[in-house]
């Protein structure tokens, strides 16, 4: 049992670091770091946004995997209902303003980087083969999907 276990974690950090490191490649590529340091004229700052990106990830990642966030709503419903209701609807807007903001910023970048797409192809010669790959990474994602889902790793 606790060799599945090891596995498992083994794996499931293993995954966890690729996933993480693909959805920093794809912040840093875009550019989107860099553009709004310059375009607010706070470059100097740069490194201390990329250090708060990585710290927001990394609670995100603990927020999600520990229990004591679910301890502390527990907690928190011992408070009066006005209380409750005001505290939680404050964080609840704050964290929707925040996603917002992050997931509006991301598109911006993401389109202004569609636009370099086919220079960086045709400079690198990759004129065949595009749907290739795309077709190799989702049959991939699927057979890891079936895979995950039929052995029962997640148990």
């Amino acid at each position: 049992m606790w060799i599945r276990e090891g596995i498992l974690i083994f794996l499931g950090s293993c995954f966890g670091l690729m996933v993480a490191g693909g959805v920093f490649t794809v912040l840093f590529v875009v550019g989107m770091i860099p553009r709004f340091a310059g375009k607010t004229d706070t470059a100097r700052y740069e490194l201390l946004y990329e250090e708060f990106i990585i710290a927001g990830s990394v609670a995100g990642c603990i927020l999600s995997i520990f229990t004591f966030p679910y301890m502390l709503g527990e907690w928190m419903q011992m408070l009066p209902d006005v209380v409750y209701e005001i505290v939680t609807f404050t964080a609840l807007m704050a964290i929707g303003i925040f996603i917002g903001i992050f997931v509006g910023c991301l598109a911006l970048a993401l389109a202004e980087m569609i636009d370099s797409i086919p220079i960086f192809a045709r400079r690198m010669g990759f004129r065949h083969g595009i749907g290739v790959a795309v077709i190799a990474t989702a049959l991939g994602k699927v057979c890891g999907s079936i895979l995950y889902f039929c052995m029962h790793f997640y148990k």
